[in-house]
């Protein structure tokens, strides 16, 4: 069993205590990683603080070099981070290495776009004076990440956080911690200044309230459930701390008669079923038209059945096993749940096996109003179906629900596909596309999806502050 450290001020430390990590394919702990408490994270914080202020004075070249030296560490050690992801989360090999393409992609695109995070000359409006506008470094920052992409949505924050001059610690979850272990060790190697990048291993209450209310932590990024996201809100109104929140989704996707079918087949398959259904931007309400319901149940049916369900390493697998026995549970109850409201399983609908997270990709149909998964995200590979007539009808289906991060579309019709796409309350809308997220464009939610964006120029803009500079007494 290989055991790992904390990367805390440049340093590997033995932690206050360890974490065993299972893989969820069979339910074995195959590693562990030290942990620490608050008070090795507010010296953390300390240390970043102190590494602020030669870091924040670095050229946003500078700093976009050490990026791109960290994304050739990160490629050269693909494989290995690939095959660490799977081991620790579950999702297919594939599947992670393509976490890590872009995850350097991140890396890559920040580390050049850190260099037009630009301010503005303002005409004046009096004589003798001149008006700046300048971006800079909000301070020390805590990226919380989740478990279901630990590497590439940890990096949406530690990217844009590092180029634009702020020190991070970053709390990954504690399912899933040894990717960041890993990315601290291709960071050790680009060469970044102690203190610039932390990673604190630990009980997320008592870290999560250190970044809240340590004034010296000037913004929390966190990715998660909007349960979570409404205590960090809660807990930073008491100290004015700046919150970037990626929250829940209960993403719609619409099916339009005229969709191509083959597109729209395999968009519902990449949307709902990607990462084991654990993504936060996965289809949860699948819209068909009623003209063309049928035959798109029917090849679902066909093609979910046939998906091959594995440990993650193995070849070929498609889907492989949720993360852990809990979230199998939930799942379970929600299934179970609806089918005595009166829905119908098409496919799945029942765990896999005595060994591993395992649940039979499912397919069903007549779920009640009012069921959990209707209203709320099903975090597995798990899908729903419902018929609609109208566009009309089926906008306001999509809207009605507290969440706004994602939806989908699929239609040939141009102006339907303006209209449609105005119309749904989503931070990201896919026409025709069913992995819409790319470096060079913003992603967040609606509603209580979350509040800010990261990626894209958004991305660093989260973490700088705005100074307005008046010069007067010039004549």
């Amino acid at each position: 069993m290989k055991k790992y450290n904390v990367y805390l001020n440049g340093e590997w430390l033995e932690g206050e205590q360890q974490i065993q990590v299972l893989n969820p394919a069979t339910g074995e702990v195959f590693a562990e990683v030290a942990s620490v408490g608050r008070d090795a994270a507010k010296k953390a914080i300390d240390d970043a603080h102190e590494a602020f202020d030669q870091w924040k004075i670095l050229t946003a070249k500078e700093r976009g070099n050490y990026l791109k030296a960290i994304a050739s560490a990160l490629e050269s050690r693909a494989d290995e981070m690939a095959e660490i992801i799977t081991m620790e989360n579950g999702k297919p090999l594939t599947q992670a290495k393509g976490e890590v393409a872009m995850t350097v992609d991140h890396l890559l695109w920040f580390a050049e776009e850190g260099r037009r995070a630009y301010g503005r000359v303002v005409p004046q409006q009096m004589d003798g004076k001149r008006h700046m506008v300048i971006k800079q470094p909000v301070g020390v920052v805590g990226a919380i990440a989740p478990w279901n992409f630990p590497l590439v949505l940890a990096i949406r924050k530690v990217a844009p956080a590092l180029v634009a001059g702020c020190p991070v610690l970053l709390k990954p979850a504690s399912a899933t911690p040894l990717s960041a272990c890993l990315f601290a060790e291709c960071v050790e190697e680009a060469g970044v200044p102690k203190g610039v990048f932390q990673v604190v291993v630990g009980n997320a209450s008592e870290i999560g309230n250190e970044m809240l209310e340590n004034p010296l932590c000037r913004k929390i990024s966190f990715t998660g459930s909007t349960e979570v996201g409404r205590k960090l809100i809660a807990g930073a109104a008491r100290t004015c701390t700046e919150l970037s929140l990626e929250l829940g989704g209960n993403a719609p996707l619409i099916v339009f008669e005229d969709a191509d079918f083959e597109q729209a087949l395999e968009g519902i398959m990449i949307a709902k079923f990607r990462n084991n259904g654990q993504s936060c931007i996965a289809a949860n309400r699948i819209y068909i038209q009623r003209p063309v319901f049928e035959k798109y149940k029917d090849a679902l049916v066909e093609r979910i059945s046939s998906l091959k369900v594995g440990e993650g390493l193995e070849d070929a697998v498609e889907i492989g096993p949720l993360v852990d026995e809990q979230a199998l549970s939930q799942v379970l109850e929600m299934i179970d749940e609806a089918v005595r409201g009166g829905a119908i399983v098409l496919a799945g609908g029942k765990r896999l096996g005595d060994q591993g997270a395992f649940l039979a990709p499912t397919l069903l149909i007549d779920v009640p109003d009012g069921a959990l998964c209707r209203q709320e995200e099903i975090f597995a590979p798990a899908a729903v179906l419902y018929p609609f007539d109208n566009e009309e009808e089926v906008i306001r289906a999509a809207n009605d629900t507290e969440f706004g991060l994602a939806a989908y579309v699929f239609t040939t019709d141009l102006n339907r596909a303006f209209r449609v796409s105005e119309a749904l309350e989503a931070g990201t809308v896919g026409v025709n596309d069913p992995a819409p997220s790319t470096s060079n464009c913003p992603f967040g939610g609606f509603k209580q999806s979350g509040w800010g964006r990261e990626l894209g120029r958004e991305g660093i803009e989260a973490y700088q502050e705005t100074k307005h500079i008046s010069l007067g007494g010039v004549f």
